[in-house]
């Protein structure tokens, strides 16, 4: 008898949860669905503000970088996305200073983990909201950052 009761229990608690799960199923399935129209809509189209979509260099007003190549980026990253090429000059006071030649990221092996942005001692990096990265060839993934010529960079050549 005490069994037979059990079972009555059980199923009586199990019914009842499968009701509620079936309510909220319900509901959810008369609510109006949200679609995004892409790429109809890529004009107004917005990410969420904490979307990182790609490696920048962050520029100033007079269109120069931030970057003093340390290479801490590179360090950190952990699987090589980055590579920073630089060099050494002689500056007109007789001290020699570090400068960057290049700035390339592969954006196709990135994980986007943001370690390169948060242990950047000059905050020279950042993430913008650029989303559409397909292309057919892993090569054109490569880019380089330091792209902009800067007054600086113009006069070294």
């Amino acid at each position: 008898m005490k069994s037979l009761k059990n079972y009555i229990i059980s199923f009586v608690q199990g019914l009842i949860s499968l009701l509620k799960g079936m309510r909220i199923t319900g509901k959810e399935f008369f609510t109006p669905k949200v679609t995004e129209q892409y790429p109809e809509n890529r004009a107004t189209l917005k990410p969420f503000d904490r979307y990182r979509g790609e490696l920048v260099l962050v520029y100033d007003e007079n269109n120069n970088h931030k970057c003093i190549a340390c290479g801490i980026c590179q360090q950190n990253c952990p699987n090589g996305t980055i590579q920073i090429i630089s060099s050494k000059i002689t500056t007109e006071d007789g001290k020699t200073k570090r400068v960057l030649d290049k700035y390339l990221y592969d954006i196709g092996s990135c994980t986007f983990c943001q370690l390169c942005v948060t242990t950047c001692p000059h905050k020279a990096l950042a993430f913008d909201q650029k989303f559409e990265h397909a292309l057919f060839t892993r090569s054109k993934l490569v880019r380089q950052l330091n792209n902009r010529t800067t007054p600086n960079e113009e006069n070294r050549q």
